[in-house]
C-alpha cells in the first residue's frame, strides 16, 4: 500500500470511528456489535476483547488502528494468531464491562464445539445437534495431528494451510465499514457500452434498435414535409402522429406471443432479437408516451394560434366537438385528451416500483386499458386502422385461440405442496392435447382466487412427464399471497379434522413441505404454452444455467428433460452396477456439458427442489466420454465466506465432513454448498477453460444480478439469455 493509500485509509477509519463512537471518543461493546453487524455475541465479545488491548472495557482510536493494521496489513501468521486467540476459549469469567474470556494456548473439543455452534448461527445455518457433534469431531481429528486431545497454534496453522483459498484472503468481512472505498477502481476503466465485447454480444438488439430509430425518424420527416402548409406546430403534431400510428401498432406486434413462440423455432431467431420482446415492448411504450406528449403540446400550441383568428376559444378546440376536428363527428380533440390520460396511467402503473412492490394487480388492470386505447385510436385518427388491421386481426386471433384452448377440457389442481419461503407448488392434471417445450410458461386463472385474473408462471415439470403439470409460485403480490393463504387454510382445516396426521408423521427435518389434498378438485384454466429464450439450450454445446431463488423454476423443467434424454443414452453393465454414457451429441441435443448454478439466500430455499436434484445426481453415469456431463454449483448467500474469521472453522469442518460422508450437510446433495456469492470472474474463467464448445449462459432471477452476469458474459465472449415475462 502506498503512502497516499495509507493516508486515505487512516482518514477513512478515523471518520468511521467518529461516526460510531460516543461523546467519550471510545467505542463500547454495544457500539462495537452494531458497527460490525455481528449476530452472535460470542464473536463480538471475542473480537472486542482482542481489540481492547488495555482491558479498559472500551476501544480507543489507537487500539482500533493497531488491531486493524494487523488484520489488513499483517502477515498470514499474524492473522492466524488472531484467529487462534478467537477460538482459544477456556471459559468465561465476569468483568464489570462484559463477559471476558481467557486463553490457555490450546483448543479443546468443547471450545471448538462452542465456536462451530456460533459459526452456524452467524451463517444462518440450522443443523441438528448430532450433525454439530460430527462437524466438531471431524475437524478436531483432522487438526489434532499428535492426538494430544487439544489443538495447538502450530496444528491449526498446518490445518489451515491445506485450504489455500482460505489463506489467500483471511479477514473479517463484517468490518467492511472500516474499508475505504476504492476511488480509483473504475477511474481508467472503459465504459461497458463502449467495449467491443458489448457490441458483439448485443449486435442483433443494437442493429434492431438502430433500424427502429431510423424508421421513426423517416416517418416523422415525411409527415412533417406533407403538412408544411400548416406551419411549424402542425408539422410537429403530424410528425408525432405518424410515429404514433406505427408505434401503437408495433407495440401490439411485440405481444403476439404465439407468433413469437413459433418464430423462435425458425431461422428468424438468429436475425431478430425475439428474446428481447419484453424490453422492446417497454421501449416502444415509452416512445408512445413521449410522442403523445409531443403530439399534444404541438396541437395545443397550434389551437392557441388558430383561436386568435377564429370564433372558437382554445378550450373549445381542446374539450368540445364544436370545431368539428376529426373524422368521426369532430371527436379528435376529446378522444386525444382521453388517450393521453390513459397512456399516462398505463406508463405510471407499469413502472418497476409498482410491479416489484407487491402491486402487480395495479399493473395488470391498468394495462387492460389497451383495449380502450386501441378503440379510441381508431376513432381519433382516420388512418390508424390501415396500420392496425393486419396486426390487430392476428392479435384478435391469438386471443380467441387462447380463450378456446383455456376452456377446452376440465383442468384441475390435484395436489398442492406448501414449501418454505411461502412457495406454493401446484400439481395440475395435464390434458392430452397440451404439449410444451422445456422452459415454456403459461398463463393461469384460478377462479376461487380471482375470477378474471391471469398470471404467468414457468412450467417446472418436464414435457416427458405426461400426466401432470407443475408450477412453483412464490408469494410476492396480492394474488400469489391469496393463493398461498387459500391452501394454507385448507391445510389448517385438514389438520383440525385429523386428515393430515399421518402425512405429518412422515415429514422429515430435511423436507418439511406439507402436501394438501385438494378433495374438491380446484378448477383452473390455462393459456399457453409460450416459448422463452431457454428453448435454445438444446442447440447449445456448453449450457450454463443460473437460477437465483425461485428463478430455478424454468431450469427444473429443463434439467429433467435433459436427464430424460441422457438416460436414453446411459448404458449399464449387466454383471455389475457400473454405468457409462455414450456420446450425447445428436440432432435432438447437441449438449456436451451442462453447469447448473443455484443461488439461494437461506438454507430452507434449497428444500424446494432438493429431491429433484438428488435424483439428477444419482442418474449420472460412472464414466462419461467427455467428463462429467452435469455439474451442480450451490451457493448460500447468507452464509459467511470461507475467508471470514467468523466462518472459517465451520467451512473447513463442512468440507471435511462432506469428503467423509460424500454428502453435503446443508442440502444432503453430493454437491457441496458454497458460502456467500459466486465470484463470477473466477467461475466464468473456469468455464472458458473447459473447451466444451461455445458457452451459452441462461439466467432467471433478479434484474440486478442479471446486469452483473451479463457484463461478465461480454467479458468472456459468452452468449447471454435472460428469462422474461
Amino acid at each position: 500500500m502506498s503512502v497516499d493509500e495509507d493516508t486515505r485509509w487512516l482518514e477513512w477509519v478515523t471518520k468511521q470511528f467518529e461516526s460510531i463512537a460516543g461523546d467519550d471518543k471510545e467505542i463500547d461493546l454495544c457500539e462495537f456489535k452494531t458497527a460490525l453487524k455481528v449476530k452472535e455475541s460470542f464473536f463480538a465479545e471475542r473480537f472486542f476483547a482482542l481489540f481492547d488491548s488495555d482491558g479498559s472495557g472500551s476501544i480507543s482510536l489507537d487500539e482500533l488502528l493497531k488491531a486493524l493494521d494487523l488484520l489488513i496489513h499483517g502477515t498470514e501468521t499474524d492473522k492466524l494468531r488472531f484467529l487462534f486467540q478467537v477460538y482459544d476459549v477456556d471459559g468465561p469469567f465476569q468483568s464489570k464491562h462484559f463477559t471476558k474470556y481467557k486463553s490457555s494456548g490450546s483448543i479443546d473439543p468443547d471450545e471448538l464445539r462452542t465456536v462451530l455452534k456460533s459459526c452456524l448461527s452467524e451463517s444462518a445455518i440450522s443443523l441438528p445437534e448430532e450433525k454439530l457433534d460430527d462437524l466438531t469431531l471431524v475437524l478436531f481429528e483432522s487438526a489434532d495431528t499428535d492426538n494430544s486431545g487439544s489443538i495447538t497454534f502450530e496444528e491449526l496453522k498446518e490445518e489451515l494451510e491445506s485450504f489455500p483459498e482460505v489463506m489467500e484472503n483471511l479477514t473479517i468481512s463484517a468490518a467492511n465499514w472500516l474499508k475505504p472505498p476504492d476511488l480509483d477502481q473504475n477511474k481508467h476503466q472503459t465504459p461497458r457500452y463502449l467495449t467491443r465485447a458489448y457490441w458483439q454480444n448485443n449486435s442483433r438488439k443494437l442493429l434492431f434498435l438502430f433500424g427502429y430509430g431510423v424508421l421513426n425518424l423517416l416517418l416523422f420527416i415525411v409527415a412533417m414535409l406533407r403538412h408544411s402548409y400548416g406551419g411549424a406546430w402542425l408539422m410537429v403534431a403530424r410528425g408525432c402522429g405518424q410515429c404514433l400510428n406505427f408505434n401503437c401498432t408495433f407495440v401490439v406486434v411485440l405481444m403476439l406471443r404465439r407468433c413469437l413462440t413459433w418464430l423462435r423455432a425458425t431461422w428468424v431467431v438468429r436475425v431478430l432479437p425475439l428474446d428481447q420482446n419484453i424490453l422492446l415492448h417497454q421501449i416502444v411504450g415509452y416512445a408512445i408516451f413521449f410522442f403523445s406528449l409531443g403530439h399534444t403540446i404541438a396541437h395545443v400550441a397550434n389551437f392557441a394560434k388558430m383561436s386568435q383568428n377564429s370564433e372558437f376559444l382554445l378550450w373549445e378546440y381542446l374539450l368540445t366537438t364544436r370545431p368539428m376536428i376529426g373524422w368521426v363527428r369532430g371527436t379528435a380533440s376529446v378522444t386525444g385528451v382521453v388517450l393521453l390520460l390513459l397512456i399516462c396511467l398505463m406508463v405510471l402503473c407499469s413502472s418497476t416500483f409498482v410491479r416489484r412492490s407487491g402491486h402487480f394487480e395495479v399493473f395488470y388492470w391498468s394495462h387492460l386499458s389497451y383495449i380502450w386505447v386501441l378503440i379510441l385510436l381508431i376513432i381519433h385518427c382516420a388512418n390508424f386502422w390501415k396500420w392496425f388491421v393486419v396486426p390487430g386481426l392476428l392479435f384478435l386471433l391469438e386471443k380467441i385461440v387462447g380463450i378456446a384452448v383455456s376452456r377446452m377440457g376440465g383442468l384441475y389442481i390435484v395436489e398442492v405442496n406448501l414449501l418454505p419461503s411461502k412457495v406454493t407448488h401446484l400439481v395440475i392434471k395435464r390434458p392430452q392435447f397440451f404439449h410444451f417445450k422445456p422452459g415454456d410458461y403459461i398463463y393461469i386463472n384460478i377462479p376461487v382466487i380471482a375470477k378474471y385474473e391471469w398470471h404467468p408462471f414457468t412450467i417446472s415439470s418436464a414435457p416427458e412427464q405426461t400426466d401432470t403439470l407443475w408450477l412453483h409460485v412464490r408469494s410476492m403480490g396480492q394474488w400469489t399471497n391469496r393463493l398461498y393463504e387459500y391452501f394454507r387454510q385448507i391445510e389448517s382445516d385438514e389438520l383440525c379434522s385429523g386428515r393430515l396426521a399421518t402425512s405429518l408423521k412422515r415429514r422429515s427435518c430435511r423436507n418439511p413441505a406439507v402436501t394438501v389434498g385438494v378433495s374438491h378438485m380446484c378448477q383452473c384454466y390455462v393459456d399457453g404454452p409460450y416459448g422463452t429464450p431457454t428453448r435454445q439450450i438444446f442447440t447449445s454445446e456448453h449450457a450454463v444455467l443460473i437460477g437465483a431463488g425461485i428463478g430455478i423454476t424454468p431450469f427444473a423443467s429443463i434439467l429433467q428433460s435433459i436427464m430424460y434424454r441422457y438416460r436414453l443414452r446411459k448404458q449399464n453393465c449387466p454383471s455389475c452396477n457400473f454405468s457409462w454414457c455414450e456420446n450425447l451429441k445428436d440432432s435432438d441435443m447437441t449438449l456436451r456439458k451442462v453447469d447448473f448454478i443455484w443461488i439461494n439466500r437461506d438454507q430452507k430455499s434449497f428444500e424446494w427442489f432438493v429431491s429433484l436434484l438428488t435424483k439428477l445426481e444419482m442418474d449420472q453415469a460412472d464414466e462419461e466420454p467427455e467428463g462429467r456431463f452435469l455439474e451442480m454449483h450451490m451457493y448460500m448467500t447468507s452464509a459467511l465466506s470461507k475467508n471470514d474469521m467468523k466462518a472459517i472453522g465451520l467451512q473447513m469442518a463442512l468440507d471435511l465432513l462432506a469428503k467423509k460422508e460424500k454428502r453435503d450437510s446443508i442440502t444432503g446433495l453430493r454437491t457441496r454448498t458454497q458460502p456467500g456469492r459466486p465470484e463470477w470472474g473466477k467461475v466464468f474463467q473456469k468455464l472458458s477453460k473447459e473447451n466444451k464448445g461455445k458457452v451459452h449462459v441462461f439466467y432467471c432471477g433478479a434484474p440486478s444480478l442479471a446486469k452483473v452476469i451479463k457484463a461478465q458474459c461480454e467479458r468472456f465472449g459468452f452468449n447471454f439469455y435472460k428469462e422474461n415475462f
